[in-house]
């Protein structure tokens, strides 16, 4: 996979691409990334990217000629990489608070793409023109406000990137992952058993897998009613489970009265 990320603040992604999982990820040659400063495609002399907007208001509008050529100029360099690059158009991704949530099932969505390419903004936001005639998508990470797009493309990029077959050291972590079974992740324990006075659960050095697995299940779905009771309208239950929840549901609101 190739991410490209268009930003006025390529030193942002320095440490981010260079380390952890997704510096070894690209040592690897599963996942090239590059952060490219589209103020290099300012047409002016002083290189400006923004302006006010049409019919006054506050703050100032990311201009689209810069952007627009921007992603030209990187489509281009990837066909001239490489005689073999997919010939599937690539996924154009705006980072906006007016996009929509970014989950996991969109990570799951995206991991599948040869090429993304992210537009970090600033400023009070895009000229419409952007995202009517250059986008794909439009991501928010939340109903909240940041100073620009760089930190919500480190977070969208990351959680895709990993799941990526060989990025993680452990190919059944990205699958029992919160938000991967559409339930929260079951409690996790290592050495020592036994840690001022704090036991790991005996069915964990049991070494009997059937039981386990049973254990973790159950653990995933009382910490998704007590966390995020809302995720069990969608997650895929059976009827036992089900009957079983609602019980733990029932004693759960008369212990809290």
């Amino acid at each position: 996979m190739r991410v490209d990320v268009l930003t006025l603040f390529p030193e942002m992604f320095e440490g981010v691409f260079g380390t952890s999982i997704l510096g070894k990820a690209q040592t690897k040659g599963l996942v090239s990334l590059n952060a490219v400063n589209f103020r290099n495609y300012a047409t002016n002399k002083h290189n400006t990217v923004d302006d006010t907007p049409y019919g006054g208001g506050g703050g100032m509008v990311l201009k689209p000629d810069p952007i627009f050529a921007a992603v030209e100029d990187v489509l281009e360099k990837r066909s001239e990489e490489s005689a073999a690059a997919s010939t599937k158009p690539p996924r154009i991704i705006l980072m906006c608070p007016q996009g929509e949530t970014f989950t996991q099932k969109k990570a799951e969505e995206l991991v599948q793409e040869d090429h993304l390419i992210f537009i970090c903004g600033h400023y009070e936001g895009y000229d419409e023109r952007i995202r009517e005639f250059l986008v794909t998508d439009e991501l928010s990470i939340g109903d909240y406000v940041l100073t620009g797009g760089e930190l919500p493309a480190m977070v969208a990029i990351d959680s895709v990137a990993r799941l990526i077959p060989g990025v993680l050291g452990n190919e059944t972590s990205a699958v029992t992952d919160s938000f991967s079974t559409g339930l929260l992740e079951y409690p996790h324990y290592t050495r020592p058993p036994e840690f001022r006075g704090m036991k790991v659960p005996d069915v964990l050095l049991s070494g009997h897998h059937l039981n386990i697995d049973a254990w973790r299940r159950e653990q995933s779905l009382i910490r998704t009613l007590e966390r995020r009771p809302d995720m069990l309208n969608t997650a895929e239950l059976t009827e036992k489970e089900r009957i079983w929840l609602d019980k733990l549901r029932s004693e759960m609101e008369r212990t809290s009265e």
